[in-house]
């Protein structure tokens, strides 16, 4: 390597550095009661007084001792700060079981369990340019495409030291909390969603788990070992959590954005029906969302839509028009003062699975 190239080198290296010196923060929901809040939003309109009909329908599914609520996740609020939001819900026992996209819970929490972080953008650099400097970009976030190899090859270590064989994606996750609660715990973060869950029994199903970073370890993991190999089962990722919708009489659904996770979580209701165990519909529903309804997606669907298909109780359903990092904060805040307080007994939702469904 010539002087000119090593120098070129160090300068890349350099602006790395600045472009990734501001990590983004988490928010507390313990640190402030937004209570007060909803109750002046109440008097108000417009989204205002959505989210504060939302704040009403989600309470009164916590206080409902029949009541399953299931928290849905799409699109990269977590790595906007709202990570720790989650797991603290999960913590207190006001969340019972997750549906997520792998990149929420990989590319994101796991990503960050791993010591990483995001980071606030820092410099209008195109995106040419963040390239030649891997970094990656989430909207105003950065992220270092070295650390997420990282956690590419993380996923690939924790499935060489599996049996071989078809996990669901709730099954392969809850390993991963094994490993970060045994083999990571001298090095990883000890208050990641998924270390969460794992403590406390909460089952974490990603419907489309490959399409994240969990994807490139798996790919790996299989090229590594091409006769004998971890795969993951989606079907019975659905059975899984029909089986988590079934064993209750109730359900709530708090769902952050659309995407796969929500069509996911609806459709149990369909499914429960076609095996012959018909459930009720999902009685508490609150869907936080920008996505315009116009154009027939699913992220889009209005909870009244998914009424005709079986799947939603109209009576107590609340379509929150708001961009997430805004109106998350305000609810959980509020949702987590007025219940944590009371001990809301854990539902143990994992608990609802059979020994055989634990084992691949």
């Amino acid at each position: 390597m010539d002087a000119q190239t090593r120098i070129q080198e160090e300068n890349v290296e350099l602006h790395r550095e600045a472009l990734l010196r501001t990590p983004v923060e988490h928010f507390d929901i313990a640190a402030v009661d937004t209570r007060p809040i909803l109750a002046m939003y109440e008097q108000m309109r417009f989204t205002a007084a959505e989210l504060s009909r939302a704040y009403r329908i989600l309470s009164a599914g916590l206080a409902d001792e029949d009541c399953c609520l299931f928290l849905s996740l799409a699109g990269s609020t977590s790595a906007a700060g709202c990570m720790d939001i989650y797991r603290d819900l999960v913590d207190a026992h006001l969340v019972d079981a997750i549906v997520a996209t792998g990149a929420s819970i990989i590319d994101m929490d796991l990503f960050e369990a791993l010591g990483f972080r995001h980071f606030h953008r820092q410099d209008d650099l195109n995106d040419d340019q963040l390239r030649e400097h891997e970094i990656d970009r989430i909207y105003d976030t950065y992220i270092d495409e070295r650390d997420l190899r990282v956690c590419d090859e993380t996923i690939q270590k924790i499935a060489n030291g599996l049996e071989p064989g078809a996990y669901s994606s709730r099954q392969f996750i809850r390993e991963i909390g094994r490993w970060l609660d045994n083999e990571g715990s001298e090095y990883c973060k000890k208050d990641s969603l998924i270390a969460a869950a794992y403590r406390n029994n909460v089952p974490i199903f990603c419907p489309a788990f490959s399409d994240s970073s969990a994807g490139f370890g798996l790919v790996a993991h299989q090229t590594e070992h091409p006769d004998a190999h971890v795969t993951i089962d989606s079907v019975r990722d659905f059975r899984e959590l029909t089986t988590v919708k079934t064993s209750f009489k109730e359900s709530a659904l708090f769902m952050v954005g659309g995407g796969t996770p929500k069509n996911f979580i609806q459709d149990t209701v369909v499914c429960a029906d076609l095996l012959g165990h018909p459930s009720r519909m999902h009685k508490y529903t609150v869907q936080i969302t920008v996505a315009d309804p116009r154009d027939g997606a699913c992220s889009s669907s209005t909870l009244s839509e998914a009424c005709s298909w079986g799947k939603v109780d109209r009576a107590l359903e609340q379509m929150v028009f708001s961009e997430a990092s805004l109106s998350v904060p305000l609810l959980a805040s509020a949702l987590f003062h007025q219940h944590a307080k009371d001990k809301r007994k854990p539902r143990n939702a994992a608990g609802t699975l059979s020994t055989a469904q634990n084992t691949p």
